[in-house]
């Protein structure tokens, strides 16, 4: 008998593997970077806030408080949590405890009691006593007008402290909160990935006529026409000055 049955099988499986095509290299090329953007030329950035400025000549921010301590706290609570919610929480608070003394004599559990309705209440309560606490040990019951001494403070970050300086003691800073963060991106005005960066770039750029109200212009902005959703581009006065793609349309 013969073998050739099963070897022309094995010859025929063999011959299909020799001709199979090699399989291509895969190769390893990189996605393009995208280009870094570059602040914005003096020119741009002085015709911005020169027109922000003759909408609103004296821009105010929307937290309610009747001293540097109270705006402290104010700015404390506002951490996730809009300014109307904060406002709404403070109106009896502040009316019973409007000093570092008076807030101690309230007591953590009234504090919480008021400021309930606000995200994180529970901790923000604890840094609420904790920074009057402070505040009479190291500053005699004063807000500091010092960013290093405010920074210090229980629930204090820089951009807590850059708002205090501003409102209360009417220094030039620049809080970047998530609206001058997106609106100084997008323009691009001091483009940045961290909110220091951006900071840091509006300070170099912004000129003095409008460094005090600077912040507070970009905060409006941010909040009520270039939005984080639906930037509304059609009524925007900064439209032809905005690099953002695509610009967003008004809805029939």
């Amino acid at each position: 008998m013969t073998n050739a049955p099963d070897d022309v099988p094995r010859r025929a499986k063999r011959a299909s593997i020799k001709t199979q095509p090699a399989k291509a290299k895969m190769s390893k090329t990189k996605a393009p970077r995208m280009k870094a953007r570059k602040p914005a030329s003096p020119a741009l950035v002085a015709e911005v806030f020169r027109r922000l400025h003759a909408i609103e000549p004296e821009p105010k921010g929307e937290l309610e408080y009747l001293n540097p301590f109270t705006l402290l706290v104010a700015v404390v609570l506002s951490a996730q949590a809009t300014d109307s919610g904060v406002n709404k929480a403070t109106r009896g608070l502040f009316a019973r405890a409007d000093t570092p003394q008076k807030m101690l004599a309230l007591g953590e559990d009234a504090v919480r009691e008021h400021i309930k309705t606000i995200g994180l209440f529970r901790n923000k309560a604890k840094n609420v006593i904790a920074l009057s606490q402070q505040l009479l040990r190291d500053h005699g019951g004063i807000v500091p007008a010092d960013r290093d001494a405010l920074v210090k403070l229980p629930g204090v970050g820089r951009k807590t402290a850059n708002v205090v300086m501003n409102m209360a003691f009417g220094e030039a800073t620049f809080a970047v909160d998530t609206h001058v963060f997106r609106v100084s991106n997008r323009i691009p005005l001091a483009p940045g990935k961290t909110p220091e960066q951006v900071e840091a770039g509006l300070d170099r750029l912004i000129p003095e006529p409008y460094r005090l109200h600077a912040h507070h212009w970009l905060i409006l902005h941010g909040r009520y026409l270039c939005k984080a959703r639906l930037p509304e581009c059609w009524r925007c006065p900064l439209n032809d000055l905005c690099a953002y793609e695509p610009k967003s349309v008004a809805r029939a």
